[in-house]
C-alpha cells in the first residue's frame, strides 16, 4: 500500500518558517509538486532578451478548462534560478515549473487551491493568460523579493488574465517575510496576496487565505485585485452590511479551511520554533512527513533563506529528486552551474517521449541512470512493507543529509575566500564538486537500500 496523505487528496504543498522561528535566524521553505510526468533538476543561469523579445504563456484546447496561447512581453535581462521541470500536466505545454530559488535569494512553491465550483464555472472558453507554471517561471526570472514577486505575479493577472485549472496558489519567501497569493478560475481576474511575519508559520495543504480587511488595498500585509471584494458582492456572495469578516476561503474557496493535518504541522512547527528553533533538518522533516510525502510527490524541496549572506552565490537550495520520503535531500547553491546527469532529464514519464526513438544528440544523456526512477523503486519497495522498511531508509536517509549538512559551512567558507581573491570560477566548482559528490553518494544510498 502506497503511504498517502491522511486528507485523503493528491496535492503540492508548501511550509513556510519565519526567521524568529528559527534557529539561526533564516527564513525557511518547504515543499513539493505532484504531479504525474518525469522531473529533472535545472540550474538555469542569467538571460539577455532583445528588445521587443515575448514569452509565450497559457494552455491549449487539452486543458480542463480549454484556453489559447498569447504572448506577453519579455524583460531585457533574467535571472538565475534553480529549479525542478517537470514535463506534463492537464493539457499545460512543457517544461513546467513550480518555481525553485532565484539568484536574489527569492524562492517560491506553487501549491493548489481549489475555487468555488460557481466561480470555475464562469472559466471562459478559451480562457487566455499565464497559467501557474508561467506565473512561477517568470517570478524566478524578475523578482528581488517575495514582496516584488507578488507585485510581478499580481501585475500579470490584472494586465493578461489567468489561465486556470480550477484555482491555484503561489509561496513566495526571501530571508525577511513571506506571501501567499491566491488566484483564482473564473476568468475575473481574482486574486488575493497576504503577507506572512518573521514569527509566523504556514502551511499551504492548499494554498488559503482566510480573513481579510475590506481596505485590504491600503493595508501594507495584503495585495489583490482591484474588483476582489466588490465581485462577491455583486454575486450575493458576501454582504458588507452584514457586519461578518470576509473570510477569503469561504468566500472564493472550497470553504474547507484549514485541514486536521495543516494544523498539526503548523503547531508542532511553531512550538519546535518557540523552544529551540526550526532547523533546516526538521524541515527535511517536515517535507518528508508520510502524511504528505507519497508516490504522489515529483521531488521535495527546502530552501534555506538566509539573510547578510556573504555573497549571493551562497543562496541554498536542498532538493530530492522524488518524494522525500524514500530519498535523499542534496545541496545545491546559486553559485553552482551543474547538475549530475542522473539528475538531468530522462525518457521516464516523459511527454511524448514514447513516440519516437531516443535522439543522437541525447542518447548519452539516456544512457545514465535516473535518479527519479531509482527512488521510485526504493518507494515501491518500502511501501510494499512500510513496517519493516520505512524505518531504515529514513534512518538512512536522514545519516546522509547530516553528512551533507555538516559539511555546507566549511564548503561555503573555501567558496568565499575564491570570490574574495576574484576566483569566481573556481568557487562555483567548489560548490559543483561537493554537489555532485554528495549527487554521487546519493546514489549509492539508494542503490545500497534497494
Amino acid at each position: 500500500l502506497l503511504l498517502l496523505p491522511v486528507v485523503g487528496v493528491h496535492g503540492s504543498y508548501g511550509i513556510y518558517v519565519g526567521y524568529e522561528l528559527t534557529a539561526d535566524g533564516s527564513v525557511l521553505l518547504g515543499g513539493t509538486g505532484d504531479e504525474v510526468s518525469s522531473h529533472w533538476l535545472e540550474i538555469v543561469p542569467r538571460r539577455q532578451h532583445a528588445p521587443g523579445a515575448t514569452v509565450r504563456v497559457g494552455v491549449d484546447d487539452r486543458a480542463i478548462f480549454p484556453g489559447r496561447f498569447m504572448d506577453v512581453p519579455q524583460v531585457p535581462r533574467t535571472a538565475k534560478y534553480i529549479t525542478m521541470n517537470y514535463s506534463d500536466f492537464e493539457g499545460f505545454p512543457p517544461p513546467l515549473t513550480n518555481g525553485g530559488l532565484n539568484e536574489h535569494g527569492v524562492a517560491a512553491r506553487d501549491i493548489w487551491s481549489p475555487s468555488r465550483a460557481e466561480l470555475a464555472a464562469m472559466t471562459p472558453e478559451p480562457q487566455q493568460g499565464p497559467n501557474y507554471s508561467d506565473l512561477s517561471r517568470i517570478a524566478m526570472e524578475r523578482a528581488r523579493s517575495a514582496r516584488e514577486a507578488v507585485e510581478i505575479v499580481g501585475g500579470l493577472i490584472d494586465e493578461y488574465g489567468f489561465s486556470t485549472y480550477g484555482g491555484n496558489s503561489h509561496l513566495f519567501a526571501d530571508a525577511r517575510e513571506g506571501w501567499v497569493l491566491v488566484n483564482f478560475a473564473g476568468g475575473q481576474g481574482l486574486w488575493i496576496a497576504e503577507r506572512l511575519g518573521p514569527d509566523e508559520v504556514r502551511m499551504s495543504y492548499p494554498g488559503y487565505v482566510l480573513e481579510i480587511p475590506l481596505d485590504f488595498q491600503s493595508h501594507p500585509d495584503f495585495m489583490g485585485s482591484p474588483n476582489f471584494v466588490s465581485f462577491a458582492v455583486e454575486q450575493g456572495w458576501y454582504d458588507p452590511s452584514s457586519g461578518e469578516p470576509f473570510v477569503v476561503d469561504a468566500v472564493y474557496g472550497n470553504g474547507e479551511g484549514r485541514s486536521a493535518t495543516v494544523q498539526a504541522f503548523e503547531a508542532a512547527l511553531a512550538e519546535t520554533g518557540r523552544v529551540r528553533g526550526v532547523t533546516v533538518r526538521d524541515m527535511m522533516n517536515a517535507v518528508r512527513d508520510p502524511r504528505v510525502s507519497s508516490d504522489t510527490n515529483g521531488y521535495g524541496q527546502v530552501a534555506h533563506l538566509r539573510g547578510g549572506l556573504a555573497d549571493p552565490a551562497l543562496g541554498m537550495l536542498w532538493v530530492a529528486p522524488t518524494g522525500a520520503v524514500t530519498a535523499p535531500f542534496v545541496p545545491y547553491w546559486i553559485g553552482g552551474t551543474r547538475v549530475l546527469p542522473e539528475f538531468g532529464k530522462h525518457r521516464y514519464l516523459t511527454r511524448d517521449q514514447a513516440s519516437g526513438f531516443v535522439t543522437p544528440d541525447f542518447a548519452v544523456q539516456e544512457a545514465s541512470e535516473f535518479a527519479g526512477r531509482l527512488f521510485k523503486r526504493l518507494m515501491y519497495y518500502t511501501c510494499d512493507a512500510p513496517d519493516r522498511f520505512l524505518g531504515e531508509v529514513t534512518d538512512a536517509l536522514t545519516a546522509f543529509e547530516n553528512e551533507s549538512l555538516e559539511e555546507r559551512e566549511r564548503i561555503e567558507r573555501t567558496a568565499m575566500v575564491l570570490i574574495e581573491a576574484g576566483e569566481r570560477a573556481l568557487a562555483a566548482a567548489v560548490l559543483d564538486d561537493f554537489s555532485e559528490a554528495r549527487a554521487r553518494a546519493a546514489l549509492a544510498v539508494g542503490r545500497d537500500l534497494l
